[in-house]
């Protein structure tokens, strides 16, 4: 089993969903790379693009078709304006053309090169694509992707086509590995075994620059979330609820900057009902901007995006474990578990329903809320497990394909559960546990496997048809 670099589960991404949006823009991307290796760019006539299964039902409110033309177009999505996307595509669309990877232009008429066929499903995975270049010649080169959660990506020939395999020194594919490295090399904080195991990827000082870095993009995406006002695209006419409980918050408070708004939030009245709803609006200021084809931190995903962020603010503005270096080993150790359910289970809604998204994310919130707060080995893996137990189940039904509702509020709540699954491991005996982290991880894959998949990321069942809404 290949090793997963922390770095591969909390990554910068782009709204509104890793498997749906970021998953098709890198398979698009890694299209573009085998036509260059194959033949080249300038050799082609057409290229044709039709995405089945899941992403064709829930492909429109996902932004798939767009991630689809922007991916072939050369644009990525780490460094892409945002707020020039809706631009792109309606040249895109009305011009009829596309620039191949950045550099030919070609005919591409929507509806006609891109389609999305909703009455069938590929085999191998619900979050099914396939990508047929025609060269001049006639000659074509046709490749299927799949989309697998996170924003990661494989084809029926190999598992994963986005990085060579890495094994690392001490190898971490179940919690009791996380567990047996830590007593054989004594340590009692598991961010020192990850720190280790990451390097087989970078440098501990490399490392430790990566997760500030996510930090900062963390406090970014929040901070813009909590000062901007409106209605999410899509059509449901959702209203943006982060800016006004910021504003009822801070009261008449003035900043300029992030780090003055962080600032504000870290002097403001603390009691149990204030930090309850700073909680939320972290959650909700991500999540809005997720909705928003925003730039967030995908954590395992981009549906439950704001957890991670939610549980981390709140550490840092709310606890006295405050320092760049608690801030890196909860990413390390939030990442860390997001590795074993993607190893083990799945963190594609698609494959689990919102357990494998919502679920995993509090569980790796937990553990790095646990990790800093002083929990032992024992006591972090249990939080982990305490969190997704209370997740197993749930159900991805996205009102009209959009991920609004429930989405939103559901990272609100993930991060609460996250919280109280820390305190409580934090007042328990792991050795007394009846459940470990390795049997609910277990537990999640054979409910999602015994999951009818009107519950999973299809908008065919649950609130996504219980919720009567015209189409716009």
């Amino acid at each position: 089993m290949e090793s997963i670099s922390v770095f591969e589960i909390i990554k910068v991404g782009i709204g509104p969903s890793s498997s749906h949006t970021m998953g098709p823009w890198n398979a698009a991307a890694a299209f573009i790379r085998i036509i260059k290796r194959e033949r080249s760019i300038e050799e082609v006539k057409e290229v044709f693009l039709e995405f089945f299964g899941s992403l064709a039902k829930t492909g429109i409110g996902h932004g798939t078709d767009i991630a689809g033309m922007l991916g072939l177009n050369g644009e990525d999505f780490k460094t892409i304006n945002t707020s020039k996307i809706d631009e792109k595509i309606e040249y895109i669309k009305s011009t009829q053309t596309l620039n191949l990877g950045g550099e030919k232009v070609i005919p591409f008429v929507y509806g006609h090169h891109l389609i999305l066929n909703m009455k069938k499903s590929l085999d191998f995975h619900p979050n099914g694509m396939i990508f047929r270049a025609v060269f001049e010649d006639g000659t074509e080169l046709v490749q299927d992707f799949y989309s697998v959660g996170g924003g990661f990506i494989a084809s029926q020939e190999k598992n994963s086509i986005q990085k060579q395999c890495v094994r690392t020194l001490y190898p971490c594919h179940k919690a009791s590995d996380i567990a047996k490295y830590c007593e054989k090399l004594g340590f009692d904080k598991i961010s020192d075994l990850i720190f280790m195991n990451e390097e087989s990827w970078r440098t501990q000082e490399e490392t430790r620059q990566e997760a500030l870095y996510i930090w900062q993009q963390i406090k970014e995406c929040i901070y813009k979330g909590v000062n901007k006002e409106g209605i999410l695209p899509g059509g449901l006419n959702v209203t943006r609820r982060a800016a006004g409980i910021n504003r009822k918050l801070l009261g008449d408070k003035i900043y300029k900057n992030k780090d003055e708004w962080f600032q504000q939030v870290v002097d403001a009245e603390e009691n149990f009902t204030n930090i309850n709803k700073w909680i939320a609006c972290f959650a909700l200021a991500v999540n809005e901007e997720n909705a928003s084809f925003g730039r967030i931190i995908t954590a395992p995903t981009n549906g439950a995006s704001g957890v991670i962020p939610a549980v981390l603010m709140y550490s840092q503005a709310f606890t006295p474990f405050i320092s760049e270096d608690d801030i890196v080993r909860f990413l390390l150790v939030a990442g860390e578990i997001g590795t074993l359910f993607k190893k083990n289970a799945t963190i594609s809604a698609a494959m689990g329903g919102c357990q494998a998204e919502i679920g995993v994310s509090s569980a790796m919130a937990a553990a790095g809320l646990t990790e800093i707060l002083g929990g032992s080995v024992g006591q972090v893996l249990m939080a982990a497990e305490i969190a997704m137990e209370h997740h197993l189940g749930l159900t991805c039904d996205p009102i009209k394909g959009l991920v609004q509702i429930p989405c939103i509020e559901r990272n609100t709540m993930g991060a609460m559960k996250a919280i109280t699954a820390a305190n409580i491991a934090l007042e328990s005996d792991p050795t007394k546990a009846k459940v470990t982290l390795d049997e609910v991880i277990l537990t999640m894959w054979e409910t999602a496997q015994s999951m009818s998949d009107r519950f999973k990321e299809t908008s065919e069942g649950g609130l996504a048809i219980a919720v009567n809404v015209p189409e716009c």
